[in-house]
């Protein structure tokens, strides 16, 4: 059983994506409409109403990422006009968020008007380096300071560092990398089609490691970053490598027959998400595809980053430990749950797919949930469902 909430009409053209805040208590929206809103949680009732509701850029926006709480109440948005903004919560003084987040709509259904709110959302900055739609950005881990990435149809992935704080609007262009040229193989014109997604490591052990998706060759790079040395690919994920490719820190891998020559992919990886590893001694990524296929792979660190030699014990691996295709179709997102047991997917079937390990670490379908939204679906609203296995 899951319980289910409905926020019907929530924007007036297509929701291209919604990202939680920290504790869970928050969902900013976007869409094509080029707006962003706000929604709190009333955990009393269930129910989210709208707190905050803002035009935020002069073209579709594509992608929001929350930072972490120890900076502020602080957005990042990106946009098909070729812009990243930065939005900082305001509140009279005196005023804390929690006095924000209590005071919600009354016990009943979800409200798409806005509640009144004496809060605004401020634009610290604004970032235009990109020469294409940017199509994604994520904060970095907090313990790596106020960083962002972006990535964007221009093959360009870009970290953005504050160098003022608390103000936030000083941002300083760190790293601007072309993903093509960062491929140890591919064609060129595998990349036409620019970069889709990216997704930060958690683990702090690790140092700064970026997994990031580009063009239509299907495969995902995980880039390092060091302030000593250029970025490096350190690994790839390519579920269709030919038969004199390992998987190793340059090539991922697929058993093939033996003598075969796979045909070189031509979908796009639109999601990708690293889990957090809650103490495995081996990272977990998932990815979703225009193929319809989600994906995870089972990745192993090699013994040091920092190592220079090409032997086979510094290198990281990867296999692929789960391959689904129920969705039949594009896959729009991937994302993990807190803890990295739980996958859930979306496609353009209308429906979110879970994914779970058993205790033999096979992974199987955890259940299914429709959301398409119909005059059916407007009365389950807050019920609970069962889930199909």
């Amino acid at each position: 059983m899951i319980q289910t909430g409905l926020i019907q009409n929530a924007h007036s053209d297509l929701v291209t994506d919604a990202s939680y805040d920290f504790y869970g208590l928050r969902l900013a929206t976007c869409s094509l409409d080029q707006r962003i809103k706000v929604w709190h949680l009333d955990e009393a009732s269930g129910s989210w109403s709208v707190k905050d509701d803002w035009k935020a850029h002069d073209a579709p926006v594509s992608k929001l990422s929350w930072a972490h709480p120890e900076f502020g109440s602080i957005i990042a948005s990106s946009s098909f006009d070729r812009s990243v903004k930065v939005w900082e919560q305001s509140l009279p003084s005196g005023q804390s968020e929690s006095s924000q987040q209590t005071s919600g709509s009354g016990i009943g259904g979800t409200s798409a008007q806005p509640q009144p709110s004496t809060s605004r959302w401020i634009e610290r900055a604004v970032l235009t380096d990109a020469r294409g739609t940017v199509r994604a950005v994520e904060f970095a881990p907090h313990h790596f300071g106020l960083k962002l990435a972006t990535i964007a149809s221009d093959n360009s992935l870009r970290i953005y560092e504050c160098i003022e704080q608390p103000s936030i609007s000083t941002w300083q262009l760190s790293e601007e990398l072309d993903v093509q040229n960062l491929s140890s193989s591919g064609s060129p014109s595998l990349h036409t089609h620019g970069g889709w997604c990216i997704s930060w490591c958690k683990d702090r052990y690790w140092g700064e490691l970026i997994a990031t998706a580009s063009g239509i060759d299907g495969v995902v790079k995980i880039i390092q970053l060091t302030p000593s040395r250029r970025p490096t690919v350190i690994l790839t994920l390519d579920p269709t490598p030919t038969p004199q490719t390992s998987s190793s820190s340059h090539e991922g891998n697929m058993p093939t027959v033996e003598g075969a020559v796979p045909a070189p992919p031509t979908f796009s990886v639109t999601s990708v998400s690293w889990a957090p590893s809650c103490g495995r001694s081996y990272h977990l990524i998932a990815t979703g595809s225009r193929d319809g296929r989600v994906r995870i792979w089972r990745v192993r660190p090699g013994e040091d980053l920092d190592r220079e030699d090409d032997d086979e014990e510094g290198k990281w691996t990867a296999s692929v430990v789960a391959d689904f295709d129920q969705h039949k179709s594009a896959i729009g997102r991937v994302e993990w749950n807190i803890t990295g047991t739980v996958l859930s997917s979306t496609g353009n079937d209308g429906r979110v797919r879970l994914w779970k390990a058993t205790s033999g670490s096979v992974w199987r379908p955890a259940g299914s949930i429709g959301v398409e939204q119909t005059e059916e679906s407007e009365l389950q609203e807050n019920k609970d469902v069962d889930m199909e296995v």
